[in-house]
């Protein structure tokens, strides 16, 4: 039976009350939202990079109507609690950040986050421009008659920023704003990540990265969401590439090796 939406977001209210680490992937389209959905997962979360690639769209160009529909359609696709990389909640668009998150409750979204990394100036946010987003953000959010659950992300480390004590000043001002979760991308040691959850005292999202703790010992140190990013979405389409290019310059198949098994679409699909 399909869940309604206030469902959802009770469940992923849930989830991030209880002590026990949860895996969120991201998928890019409803393929992958149906395969992964049909694995186990407890929740899932778009991708903006995923997304838009998705589109022939480079990270940062989608609109909000776009992120809105996109929303709707996995929504529809999944029983699963979604939350949504909704980047910076589209200040400059009508409404602003609170009809960003207005719109995207009604698409069926759980939860969203609000970022502080402006790509327009292609700098991090001032922080108290970006404590007075998350706390837009938090307020529409909350008087949701079910309110979803909003994560406050601080992306010094994902552009190259490394001031792990900037971030967890803005992670801790986004707490206070009135974030539920927080969540710094790319952070990829047991030290950073420890000095985070300490220091927060609220749910933290840590990104699944190729030289970061596996996910026992995040487990172990208190984290208790972690998300995928771009970095599925950036796996499938590397393999479509890395299969395509030796097609044309091989003449050869053995990229088919991979493929997805008939269990998985009867699973996913069927």
């Amino acid at each position: 039976m399909t869940s309604s939406a206030a469902d959802r977001r009770a469940r992923f209210h849930e989830l991030h009350a209880r002590d026990e680490l949860f895996v969120m992937p991201n998928p890019w389209d409803v393929g992958s939202a149906k395969l992964l959905s049909s694995l186990g997962f407890e929740a899932l979360a778009t991708t903006s990079a995923g997304f838009a690639w998705a589109l022939g769209k480079l990270d940062g160009q989608v609109t909000r109507s776009e992120l809105v529909g996109h929303v709707a359609e996995l929504s529809a696709a999944t029983d699963l609690p979604l939350n949504v990389d909704s980047e910076r909640c589209f200040p400059d668009d009508p409404g602003g950040v609170g009809e960003t998150v207005r719109l995207l409750a009604e698409s069926g979204a759980a939860g969203c986050s609000i970022e502080d990394w402006n790509p327009l100036t292609g700098r991090i946010e001032e922080l108290g421009l970006a404590v007075e987003r998350v706390a837009e953000a938090a307020e529409a959010a909350h008087a949701l008659a079910d309110p979803m659950v909003l994560t406050g992300r601080a992306e010094n480390h994902l552009h190259g920023v490394d001031d792990l004590d900037d971030t967890i000043a803005r992670l801790v001002a986004y707490r206070d704003a009135g974030a539920d979760c927080v969540y710094a991308p790319w952070l990829a040691t047991v030290e950073q990540i420890t000095a985070v959850v300490e220091a927060v005292g609220v749910p933290v999202n840590v990104l699944a990265v190729p030289a970061g703790p596996p996910i026992p010992e995040l487990a172990r140190i208190g984290v208790r969401r972690v998300s995928t990013g771009s970095l599925l979405a950036a796996a499938a389409y590397g393999a479509l590439a890395a299969g395509a290019r030796e097609l044309l310059a091989d003449g050869t198949s053995s990229y088919t090796s991979g493929r997805m098994s008939d269990a998985d679409k009867q699973a996913a699909f069927g």
